[in-house]
C-alpha cells in the first residue's frame, strides 16, 4: 500500500489529532531571530576559518532547535553554553566571540548583546584579599552577557605557591555553574596550553560544552586579509607591491613569533610609515604636489624595506611549527 493510501486508511480522529498537534515553524523562527544576518556577517567579514564558521553554525542551529523545543514544552533544561576557543594568536577568536554573543542574544540565551574581554591581570590580585573583589567585579560587569577570558591558562601557575590565580578559578567555576543561565564564559588561548590547563582544572573541562579550534591562515588568506585591511584604511597595493607583500609573507611565515592577522596588521603599519617618510622626503626635495592615488599607494619599496628581506629565508622549521614557537600573547 502506498503512503497516500496508508494516510487515507487512518481513522479520521488520528488525522484530526495530527492537524491539531502543536507545532513550530523553524524557518520562521530562524528569520525572526535575525541570526542569519549575524552568520552572514561572519562569512563576509572573516577570511577563511571554514571549520570555525561551520561549528558556529552548528551551535546556532542546536540552540535554535532547543528554543523550538522549549516553545513546545520539550525543553530538557537550559543548555550549557560555556565555550573554549583554541588557536594561535591573530586567528579571529575575539571577533568570533563578539559574533557568538550576538547570536546568543538574538536567540534569547543572554539578556544583553554584551562581551567583556579580560586577561589574568583583570581577575587576579597581587596580595591577600585582592583577588576575590577583582574577580567578582568582572563577573558583575559581564553578567547577562559573555565573559571572554584570553590566555585563560595563565590563571593557573602551580610553580608559584603564593599565586592567587586558584582563588579566581574557584570563583569562576562557582559562577559558571550557579549563574549559567545568565552568563556565558568563553576561554581562549593556545590549544596545547589550554589542554594542560583543562587537565589541571577538571572543573573547567566539565563545564565547557563547545570546544572550537581556530586554524592558522594560509598565505593566500593572509594576503586577502592584508588587502581588506588596507581597503578599510584607504590604502592599496599595486601589482608590484602585492607581489612584494606575498614574498614578505612567504618569508615571515618561516620565522618565529608570527601571529597571523595581527602580524599582518603590524607589517602594514610599518609599510605605511615607510610610505609616509618616502613621500615627505620627496616633498622636502622639491617634489611635485601629490594626488590621492599617490597618497593611497603602498609601493613595493615600502614593503621590501622590511628587515624580513635582510635575513636568509630558513628552510626550517615549517610555517606551522614556526607560528607555534614563542608566539606573542594573543
Amino acid at each position: 500500500m502506498t503512503d497516500a493510501a496508508l494516510a487515507d486508511a487512518r481513522p479520521a480522529s488520528a488525522a484530526h489529532s495530527d492537524a491539531a498537534a502543536p507545532h513550530v515553524d523553524l524557518a520562521a523562527l530562524y528569520r525572526d531571530s535575525g541570526i542569519g544576518e549575524v552568520l552572514g556577517e561572519l562569512d563576509r567579514d572573516l577570511v577563511g576559518l571554514a571549520p570555525v564558521k561551520t561549528r558556529i553554525r552548528e551551535v546556532a542551529a542546536h540552540l535554535l532547535v532547543e528554543r523550538a523545543r522549549a516553545s513546545l514544552g520539550l525543553a530538557g533544561g537550559a543548555p550549557t553554553l560555556h565555550m573554549c576557543f583554541s588557536g594561535n594568536p591573530g586567528t579571529g577568536k575575539t571577533t568570533v566571540a563578539l559574533r557568538m554573543a550576538e547570536v546568543l542574544h538574538r536567540l534569547g540565551y543572554i539578556r544583553r548583546n554584551h562581551l567583556v574581554s579580560v586577561t589574568r591581570d583583570d581577575l587576579v590580585g597581587q596580595y591577600i584579599g585582592h583577588t576575590a573583589p577583582k574577580t567578582r567585579d568582572v563577573l558583575k560587569r559581564a553578567m547577562g552577557g559573555v565573559l571572554f577570558i584570553d590566555e585563560a591558562y595563565y590563571l593557573y601557575r602551580p610553580e608559584n605557591e603564593r599565586d592567587y590565580g586558584q582563588e579566581a578559578i574557584e570563583i569562576l567555576l562557582q559562577t559558571m555553574e550557579n549563574q549559567r543561565s545568565d552568563l556565558v564564559v568563553i576561554l581562549a588561548g593556545y590549544a596545547s596550553r589550554m589542554e594542560v590547563f583543562f587537565e589541571s582544572n577538571p572543573g573547567f573541562r566539565s563545564r565547557i560544552a563547545h570546544h572550537i579550534t581556530f586554524p592558522d591562515y594560509t598565505e593566500a588568506e593572509l594576503l586577502d586579509i592584508a588587502e581588506r585591511m588596507l581597503d578599510t584604511m584607504h590604502y592599496r597595493f599595486d601589482a608590484a607591491s602585492r607581489r612584494a607583500f606575498a614574498d614578505y609573507l612567504a618569508r615571515r611565515l618561516r620565522q618565529p613569533n608570527f601571529a597571523n592577522a595581527r602580524s599582518v596588521r603590524n607589517a602594514l603599519d610599518r609599510a605605511r610609515l615607510r610610505q609616509a617618510n618616502r613621500l615627505f622626503a620627496s616633498a622636502l626635495q622639491g617634489g611635485e604636489p601629490i594626488d590621492a592615488a599617490t597618497l593611497t599607494l603602498i609601493d613595493a619599496a615600502d614593503v621590501r624595506a622590511s628587515r624580513v628581506f635582510d635575513a636568509p629565508t630558513p628552510s626550517s622549521p615549517s610555517p606551522s611549527t614556526a607560528r607555534a614557537v614563542a608566539a606573542p600573547p594573543g
